[in-house]
Order: C-alpha cells, then sequence, then structure tokens
C-alpha cells in the first residue's frame, strides 16, 4: 500500500524533479508535488511525496525528517487527509452585500 508523506518548510526555489530525486534515494517514489499559489504560481514552501511502500515511507520519515535541503531544514511526516469543505457561503469574489457592488457609499 503506497503511503502520502507531507513535506513542509520546503526552500521557494526546489522544483518536484528536486525533491523525487531526494526522496528516491530513500525508495520507489510514485509522485511528489509541490504546493503552488493559484493567483501567483509560486510555492507555498511544502508539499507531499507518495512513496510505493509503508516501509519506504517510515524510512523516509526517520530519515528525512529534520534534513537540510538548500539552507532550509525540512520537516516530513505522513500527511493528513484532506479536510472536507463545507459547501455553503462565504468566500465569494467581488460583491459586498450592503447593495453596492463597487464597495463604494452611496448618500
Amino acid at each position: 500500500m503506497n503511503k502520502k508523506l507531507y513535506v513542509g518548510n520546503l526552500s521557494y526555489e526546489i522544483t518536484e524533479d528536486e525533491l523525487q530525486k531526494l526522496f528516491v534515494e530513500v525508495g520507489p517514489v510514485l509522485s511528489a508535488t509541490i504546493i503552488t499559489d493559484r493567483a501567483s504560481g509560486r510555492s507555498k514552501g511544502f508539499g507531499f511525496v507518495e512513496m510505493e511502500t509503508e516501509q519506504a515511507a517510515q524510512e523516509a520519515i526517520e530519515r528525512l525528517n529534520n534534513h537540510e535541503l538548500k539552507q532550509r531544514t525540512i520537516t516530513v511526516s505522513e500527511a493528513r487527509p484532506p479536510r472536507e469543505r463545507s459547501s455553503g457561503g462565504g468566500g465569494g469574489r467581488g460583491r459586498s452585500s450592503r447593495g453596492s457592488s463597487s464597495g463604494r457609499r452611496r448618500y
């Protein structure tokens, strides 16, 4: 069974290929993904690596947690399942609920 790992405190300059190469040294890797900001495309400083086996995932945690990579001490741990997103309200862009779509007050 494969296992997804969370990798935090990544340098903003690291690539997915570099991340994968680091973890391949420990065991077989299925994927390496760096999470990026939708608007700017810049790294958010964390990512996920999916290891092929549970044993490889445990080995990666033991060997790479607190490992220095590009002058940053990375954290490696078991990834938590994604939170369920609520389907209701909030987070909308643009319009104010006070009637004026431009955000200016009308007198």
